[in-house]
């Protein structure tokens, strides 16, 4: 990508791609090998086949090996083209770039034998998500300027990578989304849009993102490029879609109506509200659906009206990560590899290690917090009390039975209070730019792309200033 911007000046210099080559091989080794520590996080769980005791005793649970059964890959079930029965799902419940991402797998296994298949498919795609981890890790270098190696390696050594990137497919949202901020950065917008386009095909929560990219352009007049982002988001989102909903259109909604008709799970801030005196409010989808809904369009508003006050413009990746705090704080779900969607934008907006590793902290607590719980709630048991589990925690074990569901509250507030926190904090850099670690060495917005070092054309602080000096003094 061509060098551009204040933060990415010249190809050799202290933030160009020149800078970005001769740390790739120390990032993409980094990267590796926390990516082979996740996968023997998860060996004890593999050992015994993912069963489901081992795998919330041991918090080592995923979903990619269960679902090559559960969702019919097994049988040669096609996703989208092909139902299956067991369920309330009829077809798979991801957005078609996941869906299709799971059929190369499935198809990369052929070759194994049909015992061997399920393992097989489960390391055939942890070692393509290691792959996109990677990606993820150096386009966010990429975007940083001259914080690349700060960055890079705050993303790559993050305990939220090691423990939760083999949960889920989320990794290939995650590393398009990242490419889709270093191509913004490198001045490409159309590339950049046709980027962001396939992260949506692969999760919804990316497109979020063309929120501050809108918000940011017009502040600063950017329209071209604002144009040119949404036809390339537009295109790439509509070229992986439409064969699908042209010849599998049941297929393809089912990720859209599951996404609407699903009710309150695990992780989200309502699970708390439900046993604290919501529960008729939290049990009615309808109504639940409308009051996350509701509160994230407040939040959002919030931040628009921030993206046009703050006294200098704020740059893209602090926008970005409020848009998608301000999504997930109210959301119905709240699953523990979502962390990972705010991994590169967290690192891009704040690149601080002491917020950073107490938000880090939080999540750890939930990660082994949710599996402890599903531990009890599958036993039946009542769960160990907060002593017990921090006795457990210090002997470097298990709470036997799992927790109670009074200390899993505390793992959910725990993660929900230090995102909220981290939030906080990007704000208050928002609002005094002058405390912003990414612009103290004179830089605007390494990320910005056409919005590094861009003039106002449109701020509603100018607007006002001017409106008060116009004011004629009356005479004394």
């Amino acid at each position: 990508m061509p060098a551009a911007g204040t933060g990415n000046d010249e190809a050799d210099g202290p933030g160009g791609p020149g800078r970005l080559a001769r740390l790739a091989p120390v990032l993409t080794g980094l990267t590796a090998f926390v990516c082979v520590l996740g996968w023997l996080q998860k060996r004890p769980c593999a050992s015994a086949n993912f069963d489901f005791a081992k795998t919330t005793t041991n918090a080592c649970y995923t979903d990619i090996y269960p679902l090559y059964y559960v969702r019919g890959l097994n049988d040669g079930k096609v996703p989208y083209f092909d139902s299956f029965t067991g369920s309330d799902i009829h077809y798979v419940e991801y957005p078609v770039l996941s869906g299709g991402f799971m059929q190369l797998a499935a198809w990369l296994v052929k070759p194994f034998g049909l015992d061997e298949r399920g393992m097989a498919f489960y390391n055939v795609t942890v070692l393509l998500l290691a792959v996109l981890a990677v990606v993820a890790v150096l386009a966010t270098a990429y975007a940083a300027g001259r914080r690349s190696l700060r960055t890079g390696l705050m993303v790559a050594l993050s305990p939220a990578l090691l423990l939760t990137a083999y949960i889920n497919w989320d990794l290939l949202a995650v590393a398009l989304t990242a490419l889709a901020v270093a191509a913004w950065s490198a001045r490409r917008p159309a590339l950049a849009g046709a980027l962001l386009g396939l992260a949506i095909a692969a999760k919804f929560y990316p497109l979020l993102l063309l929120g501050p990219l809108v918000l940011l352009c017009v502040r600063a007049g950017q329209w071209r490029a604002l144009g040119r982002v949404l036809a390339g988001t537009a295109a790439a989102w509509l070229l992986v879609n439409v064969p699908v909903m042209l010849f599998a259109w049941d297929g393809w909604k089912e990720f859209y109506t599951f996404s609407q008709e699903r009710g309150v799970d695990w992780g989200s801030i309502f699970f708390y509200l439900q046993d604290h005196g919501l529960e008729k409010t939290t049990s009615d989808t309808g109504t639940l659906n409308l009051l996350g809904t509701g509160t994230f369009l407040v939040l959002a508003a919030c931040i628009a009206v921030l993206a046009f006050t703050a006294p200098r413009r704020p740059r893209l990746p602090q926008l970005m990560f409020l848009v998608l705090v301000a999504f997930m704080l109210p959301n119905k779900v709240w699953s523990p590899q979502y962390v990972l969607w705010l991994l590169p934008l967290a690192v891009l907006a704040r690149p601080k290690l002491p917020a950073f590793v107490v938000w880090q902290v939080g999540e750890i607590v939930y990660f082994f917090g949710i599996w402890w719980f599903l531990l009890s709630v599958s036993a039946q048991t009542p769960g160990a009390d907060l002593s017990d589990t921090m006795s457990a925690v210090l002997s470097l074990d298990a709470p036997e039975g799992g927790i109670s569901e009074d200390v899993y509250h505390l793992a959910l507030l725990a993660r929900f209070v230090t995102v909220l926190a981290l939030a906080a904090l990007v704000v208050w850099d928002v609002l005094r730019p002058s405390g912003d670690l990414m612009r103290s060495d004179g830089a605007d917005d390494p990320a910005g792309g056409v919005l590094d070092g861009a003039h106002d054309v449109i701020s509603l602080r100018r607007w006002r200033g001017a409106r008060h000096t116009s004011v004629p003094v009356p005479s004394s």
